[in-house]
């Protein structure tokens, strides 16, 4: 692995520990700021996965993205979406059609 690949794979390591000591940022604020989040790595994870020749299944990438079974992350840690939060995640999917 070169030295860029092992910076790239030390910041992702990072950034998933960093999401995971913020439990309390949930998925559809990240959705809501910045237009990705933990579902989005997990499905990113397997296409990369799918581009090197890998199989990985979605609950295999959910499991190293959340370090736990996706389930088990909702039913822990996952509050029901407000209204104001789903309006806008409404609008941001609107204003992406377009």
């Amino acid at each position: 692995m070169d030295k860029t690949t092992e910076i790239q794979a030390a910041v992702l390591r990072r950034l998933l520990a960093h999401l995971d000591n913020r439990k309390d940022v949930q998925n559809i604020e990240l959705m809501n700021l910045a237009g990705f989040c933990r579902n989005c790595f997990s499905k990113w994870m397997v296409a990369e996965a799918e581009q090197l020749g890998v199989t990985m299944e979605l609950d295999e990438a959910r499991q190293a993205v959340y370090g736990m079974p996706y389930e088990e992350w909702k039913e822990k840690h996952q509050l029901p979406a407000t209204e104001e939060q789903k309006a806008k995640f409404a609008q941001l999917q609107q204003a992406k059609q377009k």
